[in-house]
């Protein structure tokens, strides 16, 4: 399958391998066991309440519409995360659910922007169709001849799947892990923004082409002087950057 080339808004190509049909079924058979595991511990532990409730109290029957109602909207509610379970995950996992996380794969824009919550809601409303009786084997067939690896959801919101080089960790989110007794290099920072920074860990990690990666560090790296107004460094452009997304982190945390 031949890999996915996206511009980003710093016009840095980074190229991805698309996630196969197979690694998606996976992922999402993980994720329905991870959903329904949640919504039947819910169910089990709601009905138990109720059994156990009225076995303390035999004689105590409560028939009224409103305790109907609390009850009700109270079950709702707790099943509402595994209904939402694919936007939620997706949101707060950086384009990733559980499934995803294990398969090593992960929801990115097409137009090099970073994926945020309306991207991730298209794709959860377009899921509706995915799950209804035929489109299943439509999606598949749609992913599979699709360039860009897509389903319909995919289309809708200006997404693809592709795959990590390895699994994600803090180190391979926007932040690194902090270190005692560590001082900023470049105070200039301050300036850089959360997509900035992002981009600078995706040229940095995710890049396939080595000798295209190469490129894209010296054309980032001369970008990110411009822009912070940092004069010429002793090190090369791949230790400056890692050293920006260093210097990021620790300013994050101590604001």
């Amino acid at each position: 399958m031949e890999s996915i080339q996206i511009n980003t808004t710093q016009n840095v190509q980074l190229n991805y391998q698309p996630a196969g049909v197979g690694l998606r079924i996976v992922a999402g058979l993980l994720d329905l066991i991870f959903t329904y595991t949640y919504i039947f511990i819910v169910v089990v532990i709601f009905m138990s309440f109720i059994f156990n409730k009225r076995s303390y109290n035999p004689d105590y029957i409560d028939e009224t519409d409103t305790y109907n109602a609390v009850m009700i909207g109270l079950l709702i509610l707790l099943l509402l995360p595994g209904f939402l379970y694919h936007l939620l995950s997706e949101t707060f996992l950086n384009g990733q659910s559980f499934g995803k996380k294990i398969m090593k794969i992960k929801v990115i824009k097409l137009n090099g922007t970073q994926a945020g919550f309306g991207s991730y809601l298209i794709r959860s409303m377009f899921r509706l169709v995915d799950i209804s009786l035929i489109s299943p084997v439509i999606s598949i067939i749609t992913i599979a001849a699709s360039i860009k690896s897509q389903r319909f959801g995919d289309m809708a919101a200006g997404t693809t799947v592709v795959q990590l080089n390895k699994a994600i960790t803090l180190k391979d989110t926007i932040l690194f892990k902090m270190q005692n007794n560590y001082t900023i290099t470049y105070s200039q920072v301050a300036l850089l923004s959360d997509t900035e920074a992002n981009l600078i860990k995706e040229v940095l990690i995710y890049a396939t082409d080595k000798t295209k990666q190469e490129v894209h560090i010296k054309l980032l790296a001369s970008k990110m002087k411009l822009k912070l107004g940092i004069n010429a460094i002793n090190s090369n452009d791949e230790i400056f950057l890692k050293t920006l997304l260093l210097d990021y982190s620790h300013y994050q945390f101590e604001k």
